[in-house]
């Protein structure tokens, strides 16, 4: 009798737990999205976040949810991404916003602007500093829901052919270069150059250019641009911490159930940070591995630094007078971007400064 009373319950209680837990992975539909990259799939660092983000989504959601991704010019141009969500030809894509500088420079403050937040700030910035609403009024336009999705830090200020000591150097200097910081560039006397990365090694070997940008150690040591144009200048002004992005379809969305939903918050989160963790880690091996192979580490100077502040500065005020849209994540940018350097001086950069010193100690 016991045992028979005992038998009941264990099935009851078996059940009870069958509807309670696996009901959800049991009713949840079965979804498949494509996304589309902007980057090459040798750019491991960057479109590993991309793999790393769909492996996370199909673990949270019992595998129901499965995104593919798919890199830059498989599905669509690297370029196109914007174009190929907002029409539904993919769900989602990866890219970084200032690609579409040229459609409205409001973009760039998804990712970066010239003299602009570190990457910690600017993930401060989008998560508790106001940008995540500002910026997802201005792609809702578009049909988008923006998520962040990955920073490389701050990047390299490019490789050079000679050493660019002084303005001097600057004028006539024909660098592949975009965005804001070409249009900078320009005011700097420099000439911008709008040409594929496959490209580049090519162009700087027959000095049809004199200078590119591209990322940083890691990923610039894969250009193999140390060979001719050995000359390594940072900081990459243009891009202090330039942040990468999700894009997803609103409409495709607004059809997830709000598990799928929560799943997809959960995994940019986690990308976001191991994108960052991943370039700390690799970045100083591959600068080293640089070194030896041939790169002339510089640093841009003062006055050079200078120059190019006040020509940002001038260019963003500008573009604010122009374009309400600028204007209104502009001016709350700006503000955020004072204090955030104010309290940086207190305690991060004396701290940061000091263990600089102590060098290998």
């Amino acid at each position: 009798m016991q045992r028979r009373s005992f038998l009941t319950k264990t099935a009851v209680g078996a059940s009870a737990a069958a509807i309670a837990a696996p009901a959800l992975a049991q009713t949840a539909p079965a979804i498949s999205w494509r996304l589309a990259s902007s980057f090459p799939k040798n750019l491991d660092a960057i479109i590993g976040a991309g793999k790393l983000f769909a492996t996370r989504v199909a673990a949270l959601t019992g595998g129901k949810f499965t995104i593919r991704q798919f890199a830059a010019d498989e599905i669509v141009p690297g370029l196109h991404v914007l174009d190929a969500v907002q029409a539904g030809t993919v769900e989602m894509g990866h890219t970084a916003s200032y690609y579409y500088f040229g459609r409205d420079p409001t973009f760039a403050f998804d990712c970066a602007v010239p003299f602009g937040l570190t990457s910690r700030q600017q993930t401060a910035w989008m998560d508790q500093g106001g940008g995540r609403e500002l910026m997802r009024d201005f792609f809702r336009e578009y049909g988008i829901l923006n998520f962040m999705a990955g920073n490389t830090g701050t990047q390299m200020g490019g490789w050079y052919r000679k050493e660019i000591k002084s303005m001097a150097d600057m004028k006539g200097m024909k660098i592949r270069i975009a965005g804001f910081a070409g249009r900078v560039m320009e005011r700097l006397g420099a000439l911008p150059q709008q040409i594929p990365a496959a490209d580049v090694y090519d162009a700087l070997e027959n000095g049809s250019i004199d200078a590119a940008e591209w990322v940083g150690p890691y990923d610039d040591e894969k250009l193999g641009l140390v060979k001719v144009a050995p000359h390594y200048y940072a900081p990459g002004w243009w891009e202090a911490g330039p942040q990468l992005s999700f894009y997803i379809n609103i409409k495709e969305w607004d059809k997830l159930p709000k598990q799928y939903q929560a799943a997809i918050e959960a995994a940019s989160y986690e990308c976001h940070v191991s994108m960052q963790a991943a370039y700390d880690a690799k970045n100083p091996p591959a600068l080293a591995r640089l070194l030896k192979n041939g790169a002339k580490m510089h640093t841009f100077s003062k006055e050079i630094m200078d120059a190019a502040a006040r020509e940002s500065h001038a260019v963003m005020e500008a573009e604010a007078a122009r374009n309400a849209r600028f204007k209104r994540v502009y001016e709350p940018w700006k503000r955020f971007r004072r204090d955030q350097n104010q309290w940086a001086s207190v305690a991060e950069a004396t701290m940061q400064n000091y263990l600089i010193g102590m060098g290998h100690k």
